[in-house]
């Protein structure tokens, strides 16, 4: 599958058929409501990418759920970051926001935007906002608008990009809501997050593959991992890793408690490639080492 990609924003504002932005590394743009569906292959930028859709048919293979078409949704890409597009047409307006990374240089939004994880979410992972919200998110928008286009100055940039901010900031508020929201559908992720490495276990997957990661199970369970570990840590207080571990240990403290196996043995079956990573990993999640539980038990 090849990638369209758009190395500058005033490449992607040209080939969509809007004004080029007032600047390189900042564009701004309400997206014009479809007349045909539209369908993109695969496309991505050298920049983040921030947009606001509301979909009147299609796809876009990045976030776009079954069961929000009446609500606006927003997506968050990072640079690199590859999205798809399949017979859209958009019902109602939107708004797109892009930002070079350059453009971020000396503000803390340079540090700050790398740790908001929903830059990150893929698939079926996109933020549905409530009516309420998206009024919040259209206000901010405007707002940059009016700074980008009125005489800019001194000031704007900063302006801008603290609206910028405030975006991303209610974005992390409303994904929280959406997680509380969709607790039903959590519950079933945790369920089969459970499944999932309990199967990777009894099927004897770790003697030969090593320890099960994050990112093994998000992509059995069609998820990104950011978005799984925060779903996750949600629900449960705790991230994939740390439940992974919790996990490997109770089935290490299992197999210590059978008394079949060394210690060396059980730390290479459960998929360690060294048993002193197993031992260090067990008295952390334990309070003592493997040993010393094993005697603990014979005592």
């Amino acid at each position: 599958m090849s990638t369209k990609h758009f190395q500058t924003i005033s490449e992607l504002h040209k080939a969509q058929g809007y004004p080029l932005p007032e600047n390189p590394l900042f564009g701004l743009k309400q997206l014009k409501k479809s007349t045909t569906p539209v369908t993109v292959t695969a496309v991505s930028y050298d920049f983040y990418f921030i947009c606001f859709k509301r979909l009147k048919t299609g796809n876009i293979w990045y976030g776009k759920t079954k069961y929000d078409n009446d609500r606006g949704f927003m997506y968050f890409m990072k640079p690199r970051q590859i999205i798809s597009l399949h017979k859209v047409q958009l019902k109602g307006k939107g708004f797109s926001i892009e930002i070079h990374e350059d453009f971020l240089m000396g503000h803390p939004l340079f540090n700050e935007i790398k740790k908001y994880d929903f830059f990150d979410y893929e698939t079926s992972e996109a933020l549905h906002v409530t009516p309420r919200e998206e009024k919040i998110m259209w206000s901010l928008f405007n707002k940059m608008e009016s700074e980008y286009h009125n005489n800019p100055d001194e000031f704007s940039k900063t302006i801008i990009l603290s609206h910028l901010d405030s975006i991303l900031k209610y974005a992390q508020r409303f994904y929280k809501r959406q997680f509380i929201d969709r607790k039903p559908i959590l519950g079933l992720t945790v369920t089969k997050f459970n499944e999932c490495l309990n199967k990777y276990f009894v099927n004897g997957e770790a003697g030969g593959k090593g320890l099960p990661s994050v990112n093994y199970i998000a992509s059995r369970l069609n998820l990104s991992p950011k978005y799984l570990s925060d779903l996750l840590k949600h629900e449960t207080g705790k991230t994939a890793l740390e439940l992974i571990h919790l996990f490997v240990i109770s089935e290490a403290k299992n197999m210590i408690v059978e008394g079949e196996r060394s210690i060396s043995e059980i730390a290479y079956q459960l998929g360690f490639e060294n048993p002193p990573y197993f031992s260090r990993l067990f008295r952390k999640e334990v309070g003592m080492s493997p040993k010393e539980f094993k005697n603990h038990l014979l005592n």
